[in-house]
């Protein structure tokens, strides 16, 4: 069975942004290419087992395995080595991608208390848009009692065929994306 909101953007969203936008070709709107969920983890410097702990959490949050990230540079002030693991990344298409959006949007970011709504201006020059998480434990999959330490993330939207951040913008809030006004 598709995904639910893959089915939307097909059946509807398609064509309401062709109209909304007067494209000339209908291979000119935007659309969703992948969701990058990217989790810091700086002190694993120290505590290798830190690493170890947000990738298992990242794979439960995501179903999906995630690849480790290395510093490109040292950074003294920070104690930090070119070739040091400081991060673990997923990167999500398809289905799941689709999947993972639905649970984020209708699930997870109601669950932030006081939350009201994600700014609307956290577009990139390519009109990518990326959301920071400052828990992890805000997704169900993730069982508290299991946390090591509480992890922030960040979610990027990467989407393809945009010129705009009004496209981009549109195409999300049409998904679901709950924006403050």
């Amino acid at each position: 069975m598709p995904a639910r909101l893959k089915e939307r953007y097909s059946d509807t969203i398609h064509a309401e942004m062709f109209e909304q936008f007067k494209f000339d070709n209908p291979m000119q709107v935007p659309k969703l290419e992948k969701i990058v969920v990217n989790m810091g983890v700086g002190d694993a410097q120290t505590e290798p087992r830190l690493l170890d702990a947000a990738m298992a959490e990242l794979g439960q949050i995501t179903g999906q395995k995630p690849s480790i990230r290395k510093a490109r540079k040292s950074i003294a002030g920070f104690k930090l080595r070119a070739g040091s693991k400081i991060a673990c990344m997923v990167t999500l298409r398809g289905e799941r991608m689709y999947e993972f959006m639905d649970r984020l949007f209708n699930v997870v970011i109601p669950r932030v208390r006081d939350f009201r709504g994600v700014s609307p201006a956290s577009f990139d020059k390519d009109g990518n848009y990326t959301l920071g998480l400052r828990e992890q434990t805000i997704f169900p999959e993730v069982n508290i009692d299991d946390v090591s330490r509480v992890r922030g993330m960040n979610i990027t939207f990467v989407i393809a065929n945009n010129r705009d951040t009004d496209e981009s913008r549109e195409l999300l809030r049409k998904f679901g994306m709950p924006f403050r006004n």
